[in-house]
């Protein structure tokens, strides 16, 4: 068994049909499916029965959570590789192939990943219109995945597969009782072990704004755990020197970006307090700017500054926004 697939599921039996059907679809056939089932209520369990496919394995929980269904899975998993997909996301049936590929390119990374399309739900075109070349994909080596990100989003949790001992031995992998960034919390813990290979092809489709979703109830105001606990390891010493500049740059990033969105609500003081947090980043011209802004600009001038950011966070992710 080559990987094992991860699904948790909870309500989300419009979508898990044609979810199973693309890893079925896969041009690379030694996986198995692993359904975890986190006590759903609208038969979405009943479907993935109905698909009756000896490699689909389905495991029923009491409501606990993604990453307990996440963490049950890994514990679960047969297969020498852990690949995560989410039950309304889609897979292009050359997914596994390329990380086949990835693991060859660089067999130190243990965790392998591919590029991945943004599906908006309103969107009634799917599964998605893949538009793949057939000419051999580039494949990234990423060792400092904090400045990775910074140039924007590398990851998908359903593009990514894992190395099953490694995961097992970080269990619990992902953090119980979270809701926001529980998945980055591993990705940053892996980043710190081992390489990731990154197959600069989107073979994964994450479908935004489902109803009921995580990304639709949460809205950014203050620093993430799992920030916080990057920062935690750069100050403890548990990374390399060049690994905790890039990780308290990324974290001070995020706390520049809760000062400017302090000041356009008016509370300067609040800014203040955030950009003193954010220290990490006053050697870039961002920080000194959001404290120009602070401590200078008009309040008409703030308004329209805000316009323009809203506009433009309509395409950039806040913890990505560098300037």
């Amino acid at each position: 068994m080559k990987f094992t697939v991860l699904i948790p599921l909870y309500n989300k039996a419009p979508y898990i049909r044609n979810t199973i059907a693309s890893v079925l679809a896969q041009s690379f056939t030694d996986f198995e499916i692993l359904v975890i089932d986190d006590g759903s209520t609208d038969a979405g369990d009943q479907i993935v029965e109905d698909c009756s496919n000896e490699r689909i394995r389905l495991i029923h929980q009491v409501n606990a959570g993604v990453s307990a269904a996440r963490n049950r899975g890994v514990a679960e998993a047969r297969g020498d590789w852990v690949a995560f997909l989410d039950a309304d996301d889609w897979l292009h049936p050359g997914f596994l192939a390329a990380l086949v590929l990835a693991q060859r390119a660089c067999p130190d990374a243990k965790s392998v990943a591919t590029d991945f399309l943004r599906f908006p739900h309103t969107d009634g075109t799917w599964p998605p219109s893949w538009s793949i070349t057939t000419a051999q994909p580039d494949i990234e080596r990423i060792t400092d995945l904090p400045a990775r990100w910074m140039h924007g989003p590398s990851l998908c949790s359903s593009a990514m597969a894992v190395r099953r001992d490694l995961l097992q031995s970080m269990q619990p992998c992902f953090p119980l009782g979270e809701s926001v960034g529980e998945d980055l919390d591993l990705w940053f813990r892996l980043s710190e072990k081992t390489p990731i290979a990154l197959v600069h092809v989107p073979l994964a489709a994450y479908r935004e704004a489902v109803s009921g979703s995580l990304s639709t109830q949460h809205k950014i105001s203050t620093v993430p755990p799992f920030f916080e606990r990057i920062q935690i390891r750069a100050l403890s010493g548990q990374m390399t020197p060049a690994q905790r500049r890039s990780a308290l740059w990324m974290v001070a990033q995020h706390e520049v970006t809760l000062a400017r969105m302090a000041v356009t609500a008016g509370n300067r003081k609040l800014g203040l307090r955030w950009l003193i947090r954010g220290r990490h980043a006053a050697r870039g011209l961002r920080w000194w700017l959001t404290l120009a802004m602070t401590l200078f600009f008009p309040d008409h001038l703030v308004s329209r500054w805000q316009v323009w950011r809203i506009q433009r966070s309509r395409h950039v992710t806040p913890i990505n926004e560098t300037r």
